[in-house]
């Protein structure tokens, strides 16, 4: 196919054109800063996950032990004033167990030996300062499991609110530096991203030893302070 001069001139004059485009679009020099803020946070809430586990010949027999022995516990729980809805089962499992054959045994299949009952709780106190209290007096009740322990904050959001204001903050003071630095100054916001929020592990630690009914002193409980953590991601253009 045969293009004329006018064609041809057209057709240079449009890559001409694009290529100009391209150039004006050319997005404008920008910094990207990662910013972040921490609040520092006494914990006013207490959470453990604890119940009983019980084994026996049969499953019923296993099941009807554990039953009697959770009611203790759960009336231990509700007489230390910890509310229904900060009481809630976790796990309730029934299983067979079983004995391993010895190394040097003809039957190498293994034996059922009887059923065990696993039952938990997750509890969350919020009398945090008698937190060391409701621990002995759930043991003492027929508890034989005391599994996750861990602490946090009832005004979490409003806290993280003020990390995420000390974040961006720390974002914008990082990238003045580095535009005034550069010979540049700051210009718009172009972009803000925010990471994952949580909390760190105390980092400050205290033991509660507050005296217990019929115990001179109550399981020492370390509660420390929580961090929140917020980080974001900004964006802006150097002008």
């Amino acid at each position: 196919m045969l293009f004329g001069k006018s064609a041809l001139s057209a057709c240079a004059a449009a890559m001409l054109f694009a290529g100009s485009a391209a150039a004006q679009q050319t997005p404008p020099p920008s910094i990207v800063i990662v910013g972040e803020g921490v609040v520092s946070a006494p914990p006013d809430i207490a959470l453990v996950t604890s119940g009983v586990v019980t084994r026996a010949s049969t499953a019923g027999a296993a099941l009807k032990a554990n039953s009697a022995a959770m009611a203790k516990v759960l009336a231990a729980v509700k007489a230390a004033g910890v509310e229904d809805r900060d009481v809630g089962t976790s796990d309730l499992a029934v299983q067979p167990t079983y004995e391993s054959p010895g190394t040097f045994s003809s039957d190498r299949a293994a034996k059922l030996t009887g059923y065990e009952v696993r039952n938990m709780v997750s509890i969350r106190s919020r009398a945090i300062d008698k937190f060391g209290e409701l621990i002995d007096s759930i043991v003492q009740s027929g508890a034989n499991q005391v599994e996750s322990l861990g602490f946090d904050v009832s005004d979490r959001n409003s806290r993280l609110d003020e990390a995420r204001k000390s974040a961006v903050a720390d974002a914008r003071r990082k990238a003045e530096l580095y535009a005034a630095a550069s010979g540049a100054k700051l210009g718009a916001l172009l972009s803000l991203d925010e990471a994952e929020s949580g909390a760190d592990g105390p980092s400050r630690q205290f033991a509660t030893r507050s005296k217990s009914a019929g115990y001179e002193m109550a399981t020492p409980i370390a509660r420390g302070e929580q961090e929140l953590r917020v980080r974001v991601t900004a964006r802006w253009a150097l002008i």
